[in-house]
């Protein structure tokens, strides 16, 4: 289309565009035919392509979805192309989920493999940097799971697929805290325990005797902490 085709006022144009009116007819015959495509490529890619997704299984929806949607808009494109490529992406989806299942390594490698974020109420600053995540970020997840100090975890898992999971400590011991330092009012409710030390970076407790450490042997930070614990009703009474 020329420069001087295109009008304002022109709204057949702007409303159908440049194709007949018997292809809207078409369309619906498309539409259908591209809705029967994706239901079927997804039911043979597995449960998990309506669930959270992978790495790999994200990057053949995204492939599937730009496949089929260029023959649904634009008549001049057949819908042939569409079901191979399908085809292809349901082929090699199905591979990689077979090999995953024969090849431990192999799955690690394609589909990621999972990361202890805490354990035992220590941030683990190795994994943060693998998975590239802040300790914020970590910090403001457990959060907004209800932890409140670091000594309730024994397990924060990051799952291949980006979720976290929380394994809690069945017997709570004194952590490092996870609230915001000028919320004032919320630590209120913690007990510190002033014996016990603890990296404010991480929450590895510092040696309980003898030479203590000059700088946190897991995250390399020099400032230290008392270790808090949620004050029960009963204590407050």
């Amino acid at each position: 289309m020329q420069p001087q085709d295109i009008h304002l006022g022109d709204w057949q144009r702007i409303l159908l565009g440049e194709v007949p009116v018997s292809f809207f007819i078409e369309l619906f015959i498309r539409a259908f035919a591209v809705y029967l495509i994706l239901m079927v490529s997804m039911r043979l890619m597995g449960k998990r392509m309506s669930s959270q997704l992978t790495r790999n299984e994200l990057a053949a929806l995204v492939s599937l979805a730009a496949a089929v949607g260029i023959p649904m808009m634009a008549p001049d494109r057949g819908l042939l192309p569409a079901v191979i490529i399908a085809f292809v992406l349901i082929a090699v989806e199905r591979l990689i989920a077979r090999l995953s299942f024969q090849n431990e390594r192999f799955g690690d490698v394609v589909l990621g493999k999972v990361s202890t974020l805490v354990s035992d109420g220590v941030i683990n600053m190795k994994e943060l940097g693998i998975s590239r995540l802040s300790h914020e970020r970590v910090l403001a997840q457990l959060r907004s799971q209800g932890v409140l100090q670091l000594g309730s975890v024994s397990r924060y898992y990051m799952e291949a697929s980006g979720n976290f999971a929380l394994i809690s400590n069945p017997a709570p011991v004194p952590g490092l805290c996870v609230l915001p330092p000028w919320d004032d009012a919320m630590r209120s409710f913690f007990k510190e325990h002033t014996e016990k030390q603890l990296c404010m970076q991480c929450g590895l407790p510092q040696k309980p005797a003898g030479k203590p450490y000059a700088c946190c042997p897991n995250c390399g930070n020099e400032k230290w902490v008392s270790a808090v614990e949620e004050i029960t009703k009963t204590q407050l009474t």
